[in-house]
Formats: C-alpha cells, sequence, structure tokens
C-alpha cells in the first residue's frame, strides 16, 4: 500500500497539473545468449548506484532508419532542416547496439524478442515467455517451459508494476510484462483452437486480470468481454474487468478523464478501444482517448509514490503497425510521440533513482535513400543538391529522375503493400503516403539488423557495445541490485 506524506502529496499535486497541462487528444549457451565477453562486461562495468524505478520504452519496430527519419520530421516541424535535430532519448549518454534475432529466425517478431528482453532468454518466434524447448501452439508441451518475466520478480520484491501500451494491452510486446502463452496469437479464449483448451493455458486477457499489476493501460477491450458487450470471448456475458474490480478494489477506466479521476491508492485499469488506440495522424480533437505522453504521466503520478519504487514498460505499438502498411508518415508521428513521452518521463523521475531504458524489440525494412538536398521534406520526392548528385549534375531544376523518367522518394521499403507491380506511377508524397516498396507483400515485414538501446540513469554504464537482446534484462536487474 502506497504511503501519504504531505510532500508526496504535494509531488502528485504538481505532476497532476502537468498532466491536466498536457493537449487530449535452465539455460544453455542456446538460450540465453550470454558469452563470455559480455560476462566480462558487465562486471568490468563501474557502479553507479542502485536503481529505484526502472522505466523500459519499446519503440515497437523502431529501427536505426525509423529514429532518424523522425528526428528529421521533428525538426522540420520546428521549422529546421533537420538532419541537425535530436530526439529526446538521443541525449542519453549511453548507447548499445542489440542484436535481436529469435533461436528459430533471423528476422525476428515482438514475442520472441519482448520475451528475451523481459525474461532474459531468447526463445522462438511468435511465443510469449516460453522457452524454445516448447513448440508453437502446443499447450500441453508448454507446461513445465515457462519463463518468468521481471516484472513477477520486481512485485515479489514489493515494487509496483505498470503496463503501458498503444497496441492492444494483450498484443504481444505488452504481454510479455505478465503472460506466458505458447502462442502470441492467444489474446481471448476464444483465439485458443478447440484442441488446446482445457489443457493448462489461460488467454492473455485473463492472465493480465489475474496478474498483480498497479497500473495497466492501453486498447484491445474486444479480448476482455463476450460477445453482449461487444467482445469476442466464448462466455456472451463474460466482464473480465468487472470481475478484476470486484476482487482488487481497483478502477476500470475507457477514457481521459475517468483515469485522471481513479483513486491513486488502487489499482487502475484501462482500455481505450476495441482494438489497437488511435494513430497519431488520425485522432480527432474531441477524442477520449489519452496520448501515449498522457499515459506515461499518469502512470508516473500513481506508481512514483510506492515505496520499494516501481517497474514500468511503457510501448509505442503503433510504429510498428504504421511500417507494416508501408506508411512511413504514420509510424514517424508514432515515434515523435514517442519521444515526447519519454521526454516527460526523463523531467519528472529523479535521475539519481530511475534508469530510463529506449530499445526497439525490431528493425523493419525501411529505407532513407537517394541524394536529396539538405533539409529535403523527409516525407517528399528527393529534390538534389543545389551541386548535384551522382546522378545528376549540378543545377537541374525539379526532383530527381528514375532510369523510368519519374522521380522518387527519400523513404521506401523492400517488400509491402507498396510494390510496384508492372509500369511504376509517380509516387504519393505527404504524411499518409504510402511509400513504394520492391516486393510485393499484403504486409510489410520487420528487419534483422540490430536495434539501439539508450540509457540513462544508475545502471545505464552498463549499455554499450553490441549485446545479445536478452542482455538488456540482465541490465535491468543488475540496476535494482538483483544480481545475486
Amino acid at each position: 500500500m502506497i504511503r501519504f506524506t504531505a510532500t508526496l502529496a504535494k509531488r502528485r499535486a504538481v505532476t497532476l497539473a502537468a498532466i491536466a497541462a498536457l493537449p487530449l487528444g535452465a539455460c544453455t549457451s542456446t538460450t540465453n545468449y550470454y558469452g563470455p565477453e559480455d560476462a566480462a562486461r558487465s562486471a568490468a562495468a563501474p557502479q553507479a548506484g542502485t536503481a529505484k524505478n526502472v522505466i523500459l520504452f519499446v519503440g515497437d519496430g523502431m529501427g536505426i532508419s525509423t529514429i532518424t527519419a523522425a528526428r528529421i520530421l521533428a525538426g522540420q516541424q520546428q521549422g529546421l532542416a533537420g538532419e541537425e535535430y535530436r530526439l529526446s532519448f538521443e541525449e542519453f549518454d549511453n548507447v548499445a547496439l542489440v542484436k535481436t534475432y529469435n533461436t528459430d529466425a533471423q528476422v525476428p517478431d515482438s514475442a520472441g524478442t519482448a520475451s528475451a528482453l523481459n525474461t532474459g532468454r531468447k526463445t522462438r518466434i511468435g511465443v510469449i515467455n516460453t522457452d524454445p524447448d516448447a513448440p508453437r501452439g502446443d499447450c500441453a508441451g508448454a507446461q513445465g517451459h515457462l519463463m518468468q518475466p521481471i516484472a513477477q520478480e520486481a512485485h515479489e520484491r514489493g515494487k509496483a508494476i505498470g503496463i503501458v501500451s498503444t497496441a492492444r494491452i494483450t498484443h504481444a510486446t505488452p504481454a510479455a510484462v505478465y503472460a506466458n502463452s505458447p502462442d502470441r496469437n492467444w489474446e481471448a479464449d476464444s483465439d485458443i483452437p478447440e484442441s488446446q483448451r482445457g489443457l493448462g493455458c489461460n488467454d492473455i486477457a485473463q492472465q493480465l486480470v489475474e496478474f498483480p499489476f498497479d497500473l495497466a493501460l492501453g486498447g484491445g477491450s474486444r479480448a476482455f468481454f463476450g460477445e453482449a458487450k461487444g467482445g469476442a470471448r466464448l462466455n456472451a456475458d463474460a466482464d473480465l474487468p468487472a470481475q478484476w474490480a470486484a476482487r482488487t478494489g481497483g478502477s476500470f477506466v475507457t477514457d481521459t478523464a475517468a483515469m485522471r479521476r481513479a483513486p491513486l491508492d488502487r489499482p487502475v485499469l484501462g482500455l481505450f478501444s476495441g482494438s489497437h488506440m488511435t494513430y497519431e495522424l488520425d485522432r480527432e480533437e474531441d477524442t477520449k482517448e489519452p496520448t501515449l505522453t498522457e499515459m506515461t504521466a499518469e502512470s508516473i503520478r500513481r506508481l512514483a509514490d510506492d515505496p520499494e519504487g516501481f517497474y514500468l514498460m511503457v510501448e509505442s505499438g503503433r510504429i510498428d503497425h504504421g511500417h507494416h502498411a508501408g506508411q512511413a508518415g504514420y509510424a514517424l508521428e508514432e515515434t515523435i510521440e514517442f519521444a515526447r513521452a519519454i521526454q516527460y518521463a526523463v523531467e519528472n523521475t529523479d535521475p539519481e533513482e530511475t534508469l530510463i531504458l529506449v530499445t526497439a524489440d525490431h528493425s523493419h525494412v525501411f529505407t532513407i535513400a537517394g541524394y536529396p538536398q539538405r533539409g529535403n521534406p523527409i516525407l517528399g520526392l528527393v529534390y538534389p543538391p543545389a551541386s548535384g548528385d551522382e546522378d545528376h549534375p549540378g543545377g537541374t531544376e525539379g526532383p530527381s529522375l528514375a532510369a523510368d523518367g519519374k522521380p522518387y522518394t527519400t523513404l521506401g521499403y523492400a517488400n509491402g503493400p507498396g510494390a510496384v507491380q508492372g509500369e511504376r506511377p509517380v509516387p504519393e508524397t505527404g504524411a499518409s503516403a504510402r511509400q513504394q516498396a520492391l516486393i510485393p507483400s499484403g504486409s510489410e515485414t520487420h528487419g534483422g539488423e540490430d536495434v539501439a538501446l539508450f540509457g540513462t540513469g544508475p545502471g545505464a554504464q552498463r549499455v554499450r557495445g553490441t549485446i545479445e537482446q536478452n542482455v538488456v534484462y540482465d541490465i535491468m536487474r543488475a540496476a535494482f541490485g538483483w544480481e545475486e
């Protein structure tokens, strides 16, 4: 139970005012991948205090090219050329490269990568916190192969737990904070194949309401209700949030105003949409959905007063979805909002007691190409520098032209729904444009290259070099002082 003092009440009042001002809108070498060089690096890292709190920010699909393009777009939105701009987390002193592959996949998915972040062990594609010895989709086979996430240990050690996502709260990345599942798609009980029901596996929504969280905010109400309330559960009258509230005394909220009004001394579950939350680009002025920054602010307001500290995972889930749709503008706007949420966390936590990590679960096949001039609109056509580029002489007027005599955009994809088939049309431009791609596919795919990890606060000195993704878990445990 959180203890109240005059000082804490004052801090809450200040934080609440800041929120109100925001716009509404065991392990073998094949599973834990922790080599001798990683152990030596960790041992050699200087100690710099213990973290009371850890916030793990995950930009789903936020590869290096996404960071670069979002940086440029954010700068251009402020009247700058763009290339010189820096997103909030790019100011962190500690940076590493993270290898993202799954145990059975060269290019990973969010389930296996989020499991690595939260449990310290890599696993196969498509499973949540289930070790790679268990086949995907096999409930009976998964028994005895479940991996404990860091949030469970944090709770057992008395820390508060927060989970935030702009995706469905039962989606792969947030699910890895609290659930175990041999298939990431088992979000509601109706999603479990009949052959796998009754064998010991609960659906992910059921696992969330049984997990001892202090705050869970995101989308995805579909998995928590039956048909009578617009959901997908097998029991037409199912109402998991009502059952959870009756058992815990917590508050179930469905909009920003209710989220802010909910009692601070009780847990809160917020489900703000039937599926994923609304893209930043599509938000209406009268929306009742909170932004990622607002959810982050609410999390800090509620968790910061816990005397034992907290573990908070914040996911910007729709960066990934914008890329899958082949619409870079959507992904980049989500990344910019993600950076705002991180900035809020930096400004409203104590840097002496809070480790903030920012990373991605995986990348995308997203490119920044051509020879555009400095300050060229990042979502537009390529215009060459006045002095020309590798393919065009100086003084050329108009956009650069490809060999087919048509212009092309700076941003593109190696595959996806924007693939050119037959004669290439003049590309779309602008925030909602679908960029052209090479290989046709219904959904653009993930990329397999390394992603970045940025860190600040106690324990961040361990963020360096090139590391396996599961080592992020070790960095968080070490920061908490749990290395034993």
